[in-house]
């Protein structure tokens, strides 16, 4: 694996369901060496913080192998940075990846995998599809959020390691599923926070499944 592109926002004002919304969705790439701290890439906005960011979910990540499987079903090419993620990477499926499976980048920087990302209406508005949202959730690509173990800096073409976990944590698409499910089971929502998941998705989950751990 290696890193194919990494993308950064400043804060952005766009019309969302006739309201004007402040966002940080818009992701561009940047040109060299970028440092990788606590709460995510230099220079990078978060706006939303209730749901996005955050030291457990400081870095987002998709990859190019997920872009690939979108640009055959839009039928059109997709540029890096437009589903809002930090680091494109070569080719590691998303539902593959377990909660606390570990990257480790250019034998430097280390990030834990915490959450799958949940679709927002600022990413269907972007996508310029009311029901991207629901699109999202079916195709179960849902990309990773990390948290910084030990930060760095990052480039392109650095590669990447996979450390898998040896623990029985859930996978992102475990949780992925069942979060858009209309209720948690509460096997699945044990295994979930049983897991080094981030703080956000561990509010959340309590909350909608009524399970505390």
């Amino acid at each position: 694996m290696e890193i194919l592109s990494i993308n950064t926002a400043s804060a952005e004002t766009m019309q969302v369901g006739g309201k004007s919304v402040t966002t940080g969705i818009f992701k561009r790439p940047r040109q060299g060496a970028v440092t990788v701290g606590d709460l995510g890439l230099e220079g990078d906005t978060i706006v939303h913080k209730n749901v996005h960011g955050g030291e457990d979910q400081a870095i987002y990540l998709y990859s190019a192998a997920d872009y690939a499987w979108w640009s055959q079903q839009l039928g059109k090419d997709i540029p890096p940075g437009m589903f809002g993620e930090n680091l494109t990477i070569t080719d590691f499926h998303s539902g593959d990846l377990t909660v606390g499976d570990r990257l480790l980048i250019n034998d430097q920087v280390l990030l834990e995998i915490t959450a799958p990302r949940v679709p927002c209406v600022q990413f269907a508005t972007k996508m310029g599809d009311s029901a991207f949202g629901k699109k999202f959730v079916a195709a179960r690509r849902p990309g990773a959020y990390a948290r910084v173990l030990v930060p760095g800096d990052v480039a392109v073409g650095d590669k990447l390691e996979w450390q898998p976990t040896n623990e029985d944590y859930a996978t992102l698409n475990e949780i992925f599923v069942q979060w858009h499910n209309k209720a948690w089971s509460e096997d699945a929502a044990r295994k979930a926070l049983n897991s080094p998941i981030s703080k956000i998705a561990r509010r959340i989950i309590q909350e909608r499944s009524g399970v505390s751990v």
